[in-house]
């Protein structure tokens, strides 16, 4: 905790850097309770949202995860948690990557309490947790060549032991795993447009697309292209042509739409009269 008391005022910065680099269990229930107005309103939400991203393993009984009946998790459910926590709320890095800092202008250490901040190249968090009955855990998010990656350990007898373990399951992510770019393997050829202003339409990915892949399996990566063979005017920017499906070992492993490049007008009655 981080002693708050009766009648406090503390920033929502300050807050943020109690829980995420301190553990701070009062800050986390002054936080619900200024959110929702009490912490069991605000650990209902909670067990909504675990809900909506597929944590089928978690039931929450408080906003600190200390102990009490029925208050229940999985590894797998915690990964789930942190994924949405960098992906959609990025900013909360600023926070989990503070190794040292004060609160109450400085009148209040604060020690991360993620060792691997300190000494894991490419650490960015996530957060550390220990009780007598789940014993030491931890959320290990770390990130290197554009391929973030998330360890999480529970039940761990020691401190020391989850970090180590943490660090060797992001070791052995990184050394053998790959955020590998999606690139078509053969020219995408263009779509002929009828009655457009243009003749012709070119197809593009709808979104650059990263898929991870086994180092060792990279070279073993090809595309196949289709394309429809025409389309009536006006075409759509963003209007489907195609797809192109991205295979791994000869088995089909992603389909990526193909889609028009830019917009193509119909042509007019005047249009076609002078191309006459």
């Amino acid at each position: 905790q981080v002693f708050l008391k009766e009648g406090e005022q503390m920033t929502v910065h300050d807050m943020l850097k109690a829980i995420c680099v301190a553990s701070g269990n009062d800050a986390s229930v002054a936080m619900a309770e200024h959110l929702y107005g009490s912490e069991s309103a605000f650990v209902e939400q909670m067990n909504k949202k675990a809900a909506q991203l597929g944590m089928k393993d978690t039931t929450f009984q408080n906003c600190t995860g200390l102990p009490t009946e029925g208050h229940v998790t999985s590894a797998n459910d915690i990964a789930l948690m942190s994924r949405e926590l960098i992906l959609k709320h990025p900013a909360i890095k600023e926070y989990t990557t503070i190794w040292m800092d004060t609160l109450r202008g400085g009148a209040f250490q604060l020690a991360n309490t993620n060792k691997l901040i300190y000494y894991y190249s490419g650490a960015t968090g996530l957060k550390t947790g220990s009780t007598d009955k789940a014993l030491f855990c931890l959320s290990a998010t770390a990130q290197r060549d554009n391929m973030e990656l998330i360890a999480v350990v529970l039940g761990s007898p020691t401190s020391v032991l989850r970090f180590e373990t943490a660090k060797n399951l992001l070791n052995y992510g990184f050394a053998n795993y790959t955020m590998q770019e999606i690139k078509p393997s053969e020219a995408i050829p263009p779509v002929v447009v009828n009655l457009g202003k243009v003749s012709t339409v070119q197809p593009v990915p709808a979104n650059e697309s990263r898929m991870l892949m086994d180092k060792s399996k990279v070279s073993n990566m090809r595309t196949s292209i289709t394309v429809v063979d025409s389309v009536t005017a006006p075409v759509e920017q963003g209007q489907k042509l195609g797809e192109m499906v991205v295979y791994l070992d000869d088995q089909p492993y992603q389909t990526i739409p193909l889609v028009a490049k830019e917009e193509i007008p119909r042509l007019g009655f005047f249009d076609i009269y002078r191309n006459l």
